[in-house]
């Protein structure tokens, strides 16, 4: 019974984590992402979208997967140790996709801002 009622927190938690944490960003977003692509209001929404979807296809899928590793608990602590271990490792991994996006728009809003640059001289 143990691992039944981690395996509904755990999804819960996960999931939950996931959509506020991918809701923020995509909310947070846009104006950089408008400013990235040149003001193009149109585009910096579509790929704001899409980087929301792939988020949450990236996310629920590992937990997805990752909900069979692990021990199965046997009583209340060990419910807490497994959790602690698979709920972090969903706070990790959002993280280092944070991150990953941010470097790689901080590199083309870089670009974007040089050719602008370029265009005024």
């Amino acid at each position: 019974m143990f691992t039944i009622w981690g395996y509904v927190i755990y999804l819960t938690a996960s999931i939950l984590l996931t959509v506020w944490v991918g809701y923020t960003l995509y909310r947070n977003g846009r104006i950089f992402l408008v400013d990235t692509f040149h003001g193009n209001e149109a585009l910096a929404d579509s790929v704001n979208h899409l980087l929301l979807v792939g988020f949450y296809l990236l996310n629920i899928g590992y937990v997805s997967i990752a909900l069979q590793f692990g021990d199965r608990p046997v009583d209340l602590q060990q419910v807490f140790e497994v959790l602690s271990l698979k709920i972090g490792l969903v706070l990790v991994i959002l993280g280092i996709v944070h991150c990953t996006n941010i470097y790689v728009f901080s590199r083309m809003r870089k670009t974007a801002l040089h050719e602008k640059k370029l265009n005024r001289a």
